[in-house]
């Protein structure tokens, strides 16, 4: 049986949150958003190492924009996922989906 790897928790976030930045996801944007969403801290070099994982993986791609004078003449790095990896994050979702039928809900919550 051919061995199949899975996205992992904060891969899943990280690449959800790409997929609701769209086009302005770069390391800040991405820490900001998943912040938000999961009311936790990240650290700015957890996101980058993972985003440089999911792009050698072929999930996600990068591009460098313009030099801004507010970063010292730096560009920023803008992230995208790709079909490759937005498929992944479909094929996780049905598995996790599947997972969890058939397990009750907590009292007093629905699905």
């Amino acid at each position: 049986m051919a061995k199949r790897e899975y996205l992992g928790n904060f891969e899943l976030i990280l690449m959800l949150a790409l997929m609701r930045l769209h086009e302005d996801a770069y390391g800040v944007t991405v820490s900001r958003e998943i912040e938000e969403q999961i009311g936790r801290e990240v650290a700015r070099a957890s996101v980058y190492a993972v985003l440089e994982r999911l792009e050698s993986k072929g999930f996600v791609s990068s591009e460098l924009g313009e030099p801004t004078p507010e970063r010292g003449g730096r560009a920023k790095r803008y992230f995208h996922i790709t079909a490759k990896g937005l498929r992944e994050v479909h094929k996780t979702r049905r598995v996790l989906t599947k997972l969890w039928k058939g397990f009750p809900q907590p009292e007093g919550r629905t699905a």
